[in-house]
């Protein structure tokens, strides 16, 4: 198995175990399909180190019978691994802004609420905040304080974030950053999404 090693040091001051631990921001973004699942890779990595986990999905419906949701609950209490929590905030399907999502905006806010209360009490090692970019794209969540809310975070925490179009400045900003860029779709000719692939 490669072990990471960068092609740079800086002279930050930090050791290289200091700076292999610090906890990192996450960005998964672009228009080709994996986003979520690969957040939810980096969910199951941390699951299996023991690590606290928190699932905030952003705008898709919480009636949606997520798959990645029923592993993780069943792993989570497994007691084999860390724990999982997982926290739904949306009505509506979170690509095209729609009429129907009105009570979206207000269900984001809330959840952001929510991240910040448990970043500051350091509830979790793991957050996957799933479809966050579109609150911010969409301007229901100021970019801008969710930067500052990370840079401050105490201890550990890392943080993924998923969904097209995030902005810039959270780009900018993050450790670690994914454009899954599309070359080609069952849908460009005319499938569906199926089950075990979709969902």
């Amino acid at each position: 198995m490669p072990k990471g090693q960068p092609s740079v040091v800086p002279d930050d001051g930090l050791t290289t175990r200091q700076r292999r631990n610090r906890p990192l921001v996450v960005v998964h973004t672009g228009i080709g399909k994996g986003k979520s699942t690969a957040a939810f890779g980096l969910a199951l990595r941390a699951w299996n180190q023991g690590w606290p986990i928190g699932v905030f999905q952003f705008v898709k419906s919480a009636k949606w019978k997520v798959g990645e949701e029923n592993a993780l609950r069943v792993l989570g209490a497994s007691g084999q691994g860390g724990t999982v929590a997982w926290h739904k905030m949306g009505e509506g399907w979170s690509w095209v802004q729609r009429d129907a999502q009105m009570d979206n905006e207000g269900k984001a806010r809330e959840g952001w609420e929510q991240v910040k209360r448990d970043l500051a009490a350091q509830t979790y090692k793991l957050y996957v905040l799933d479809e966050f970019a579109y609150p911010m794209h969409w301007g229901w969540v100021d970019t801008d304080e969710v930067i500052s809310v990370l840079r401050e975070r105490p201890g550990t925490q890392h943080v993924v974030i998923t969904g097209r179009n995030a902005p810039e400045k959270l780009v900018d900003f993050a450790d670690l950053v994914t454009d899954m860029s599309k070359v080609k779709h069952p849908m460009d000719v005319g499938q569906k999404g199926q089950r075990g692939i979709e969902w």
